[in-house]
């Protein structure tokens, strides 16, 4: 693959999407000419992937891989990233489908990644914000995020996000497909993974939008799953730490 426009690859994962595949990678088309799309479809009953097969007609830009079954949101982003680094892309970003990371947005991420290898989008740093959340998902998320900060020693203000550009290097780098988790807790684990390889992880900020069509995938056992992850991740941090600490003295 040669060319600029053929470099960025906007990774969308999708399961029963069809309210709002097509306006998403439209906005995306957009916002960002110079970039690919690829919808990652998990066998959506609704009708989704045929939906995408059809944008991919439409326009050459535009790709659709297609899995079989649900497996969650980990399993098709790494799906995702196998499909990208085959085909040659140097930027990978990732994007939900449902309007909430803003396309128009993108060059805000695109942009900081001049001096740096991971931006995430982040909603709680200066800037940032969130749009027609109910007090109990900002709370949620800004505990969440408080608790990771706290339990895993990184400075992150939103590492549980979802919207964010990698460099080629960092996917070559760290071991992406050994992310078992799924929901923000395979972002929580990616952000973490880069920064223990050293690579220059910054933040700039976002408005996140709440879905105005379709279900949320926000479930108790995605909170869960996250919350003792992060509790093992940090309990292993926290024993390094003392290790050390008991070699230099």
């Amino acid at each position: 693959m040669t060319g600029a426009h053929r470099q960025v690859l906007v990774i969308i994962p999708t399961y029963d999407e069809r309210e709002n595949i097509e306006r998403i990678v439209e906005r995306v088309i957009s916002s960002a000419p110079e970039a690919h799309i690829l919808v990652v479809d998990d066998g959506s009953p609704d009708g989704t992937g045929k939906i995408a097969d059809g944008l991919a007609d439409d326009n050459p830009p535009v790709h659709v891989l297609h899995r079989p079954s649900k497996a969650g949101l980990g399993a098709a982003y790494i799906a995702g990233f196998d499909w990208a680094l085959a085909n040659g892309y140097d930027v990978i970003v990732e994007m939900d489908a449902d309007g909430s990371h803003a396309p128009e947005q993108l060059h805000r991420l695109l942009g900081a990644l001049g001096h740096a290898d991971v931006v995430l989008g982040s909603r709680w740093i200066p800037g940032g914000a969130v749009v027609n959340w109910p007090r109990r998902r900002k709370l949620l998320s800004l505990g969440g995020n408080l608790y990771t900060r706290l339990a895993l020693g990184i400075a992150l203000r939103d590492a549980t996000g979802g919207y964010r550009a990698y460099r080629r290097a960092v996917l070559e780098g760290v071991d992406y497909r050994g992310v078992a988790s799924e929901g923000y807790c395979f972002q929580v684990d990616l952000a973490r993974r880069a920064l223990d390889a050293d690579y220059r992880v910054v933040e700039v900020p976002i408005t996140f939008v709440e879905r105005e069509r379709g279900e949320s995938k926000m479930s108790g056992d995605i909170v869960r799953e996250a919350f003792w992850k992060v509790t093992k991740w940090g309990l292993a941090y926290r024993g390094s730490q003392l290790r050390n600490a008991v070699r230099r003295s």
